[in-house]
């Protein structure tokens, strides 16, 4: 069995433990670090949806493998803005307006409405990107304003080597999802629906909590792979 294959098997039984069905996680393969053949190697084992941090990156596998969904997880630069739109099915890394307003921008231009979630900082961590928690009802009222933008639910990162403090943080998430739907209007609240949390050590911790998306890569693909592609870990986002 592949790698793949053993983590989504592992999905599973996590799932069934936490009373969720196994199809309400998406598990997004975060293939920033590996090149098409491993992601052809992943489709094989049943992959649909994969995760990009780099504008590049995603043109390129995107335009190799089409047939899957691709999410753009990285941080997003104005200027690249042109490239992510459209290619990426879901956008998880908003936490500017400006963002907001240009992806609105590009978006009408190609006729189509983009997918987003709101990057939330809820650890409150310096070195983490994100709307601070206080600030998400009024950023999420203001991006469900926009025409060709639409809002789907919110993502954030956990600190590392602590799985209490990682599922506290998920928990907060969801009940930041639930505030924020609150505060909008029934029809938005209802596409509002997602949560994406948890990264390889702290997956199991985020489906308890509630994730409908966890980002998983080096349990994905293998660690010759990561050594290889990426010997300064960045978090997989």
């Amino acid at each position: 069995m592949g790698r793949y294959a053993q983590v989504a098997t592992e999905l599973q039984d996590v799932c069934d433990h936490a009373l969720r069905p196994f199809e309400s996680v998406c598990l997004v393969a975060v293939s920033k670090t590996v090149g098409s053949d491993q992601v052809a190697a992943a489709i094989a084992q049943g992959a649909g949806d994969f995760g990009e941090n780099r504008p590049d990156a995603l043109m390129e596998k995107q335009a190799l493998f089409p047939q899957v969904r691709w999410h753009f997880i990285g941080n997003i630069q104005s200027r690249r803005i042109g490239d992510i739109v459209g290619r990426a099915a879901l956008i998880h890394s908003l936490c500017q307006l400006k963002h907001a307003h240009r992806i609105d921008e590009v978006a009408a231009g190609l006729g189509i409405v983009q997918d987003v979630l709101i990057e939330v900082n809820v650890s409150g961590e310096e070195s983490k990107s994100g709307v601070s928690p206080r600030e998400v009802v009024d950023f999420a009222r203001q991006v469900s304003e926009l025409q060709h933008v639409r809002l789907r639910g919110l993502m954030t990162m956990a600190p590392q080597g602590d799985p209490q403090r990682a599922r506290e943080v998920f928990e907060e998430l969801a009940y930041l999802k639930e505030l924020v739907c609150a505060h909008l209007s029934d029809e938005v609240a209802a596409e509002v629906s997602e949560l994406s949390m948890g990264m390889s050590e702290d997956w199991r911790e985020a489906v308890f909590a509630g994730a409908t998306i966890v980002r998983i890569g080096r349990a994905v693909f293998s660690d010759e792979s990561i050594e290889r592609f990426a010997p300064r870990r960045e978090d997989e986002r």
